[in-house]
């Protein structure tokens, strides 16, 4: 009986010992794929797609309040992410614009905040300064810089020597050609628009109304190219700058007339963007970021882009000079349907980007700071942190600071409550001396020390 008794124990011994052996091979199992899953989380940095147009203005998409201009794709993908309602570019034209998104910096730093460039320059953004693609590049990144460049049209500035694997697009704005010039009754303009691969130039004069829609197939083909890879790509439309076309399916399409058919083409655009990502099976893993170089032109009144509730246009410091529609969308890393209200500028996408992808900054002073927890965490906090507006020649010409705006054109004093006067009718000047007297001071000071910090502009 003893007997019985001992071996039926050691058979439910041995049983435990079956069982725990099992435990355990499962929770090591269960282990290895949480490392597993942990390490590729480490090792695995987002695709960055930044898409950048020339001239769209805050009220130029139906999500940011347009009531004709249809943009269904950019609408989705601000309800798949975070709008920025405060979003504000560094200059309120192209050059100086595309100097801060690039190095994270006030043009004035870098020393390209004097208007923009033209074919006839002999500078350039300067190739000593680190790129946003230069950081990524140390990441292993592929990069890609298609569209509209405007940093330099020499072989020396151009995108190819700026930290991107790939350029195919123009190198300044599609206005800036023989062709165009003359339409607009100016004959003694001498140089033509090249479309550009690398330095070669592949065509002059490109046919413009099918430019939105070959620079996206090359968009998309990079996508599949690189889905293997972590890769930057910035797509940079060259509209709806002026002049301003569409292919043949929107021509005639938008109750906007011309203006509406180009914007319109830009958001199918990023709905072919957003689509190969899908497809692709990256599109969790790839951050993108839409926004604008600075406000709307309004150059033929009816005929050019919309401020919505701003006041003031594109070469202005109001507000629909540098305040322009921003959407970013991160799925299941940014929060979906979201909006940010706090400023933020274009030249904190650059820290905020090498953040996500765990990149370092170089050695060099960047006047952008990193945004991303509130991005992540909508109602976070930053700290007061002001913001200078320079005009389209590089003049110092305001101040924001908290919901304060203090602007200086020539001998008007304009002082407003942003916050609550999104379009600045109410003039606080008189009435808050001792403020305007603080923000006078302060932009002095912060400008003071930018012109004794600015580095060199690129030169040949």
């Amino acid at each position: 009986m003893l007997t019985i008794v001992s071996e039926m124990i050691s058979e439910v011994v041995s049983i435990k010992k079956q069982k725990m052996k099992i435990f355990k091979f499962f929770i090591a199992l269960n282990g290895f794929i949480i490392f597993s899953a942990c390490g590729q989380k480490d090792i695995q940095t987002p695709n960055v797609i930044i898409i950048y147009t020339d001239d769209m203005g805050y009220g130029d998409l139906s999500c940011f309040g347009n009531p004709t201009i249809h943009t269904p794709h950019l609408d989705k993908m601000a309800t798949e992410g975070i709008k920025l309602s405060q979003f504000y570019v560094a200059a309120p034209v192209c050059t100086p614009s595309r100097a801060a998104l690039m190095t994270g910096s006030y043009p004035k730093r870098v020393g390209l905040e004097k208007g923009v460039l033209y074919p006839s320059s002999t500078t350039g953004l300067n190739p000593e300064e680190q790129t946003l693609a230069e950081i990524l590049k140390e990441k292993n990144y592929l990069t890609a810089c298609i569209g509209k460049w405007h940093l330099g049209h020499q072989e020396k500035f151009l995108p190819h020597n700026q930290g991107f694997d790939e350029f195919f697009g123009i190198p300044f704005s599609n206005d800036m050609s023989k062709k165009e010039q003359e339409y607009m009754g100016r004959n003694n303009y001498k140089w033509r628009l090249p479309l550009l691969s690398q330095s070669d130039t592949l065509e002059l004069d490109p046919d413009q109304t099918t430019l939105t829609k070959r620079l996206t197939e090359k968009a998309v083909s990079f996508i599949k190219k690189g889905k293997k890879t972590p890769f930057f790509l910035y797509l940079a439309h060259p509209m709806p700058h002026i002049p301003i076309y569409a292919s043949d399916k929107f021509k005639n399409t938008s109750v906007r007339g011309p203006y509406g058919d180009t914007i319109e083409e830009i958001d199918w655009s990023v709905g072919q963007i957003l689509k190969t990502l899908k497809e692709q099976g990256i599109d969790n893993n790839t951050l993108v970021i839409f926004t604008s170089d600075n406000g709307p032109w309004k150059i033929n009144k009816t005929e050019g882009g919309a401020s919505g509730p701003l006041r003031g246009a594109k070469g202005t410091t109001w507000e629909g000079g540098q305040r322009v529609p921003c959407i970013v969308r991160w799925p299941g890393k940014i929060p979906a349907g979201t909006m940010q209200r706090q400023v933020i500028t274009n030249m904190d996408i650059l820290p905020t980007v090498a953040s996500f992808c765990g990149a370092e900054l170089s050695e060099k002073k960047v006047d952008g700071r990193n945004v991303s927890r509130i991005l992540i965490e909508v109602d976070e906090q930053l700290d007061d942190y002001p913001f200078l507006y320079y005009s389209k020649n590089g003049k110092l010409e305001g101040i924001r600071d908290g919901k304060y705006k203090l602007l200086l054109l020539d001998e008007d004093i304009f002082l407003f409550d942003v916050e609550s006067d999104i379009s600045e009718v109410y003039n606080l000047a008189d009435t808050d001396p001792d403020k305007v007297i603080m923000l006078k001071e302060k932009m002095k000071r912060i400008d003071s020390l930018l012109a004794t910090e600015r580095r060199k502009v690129g030169n040949l």
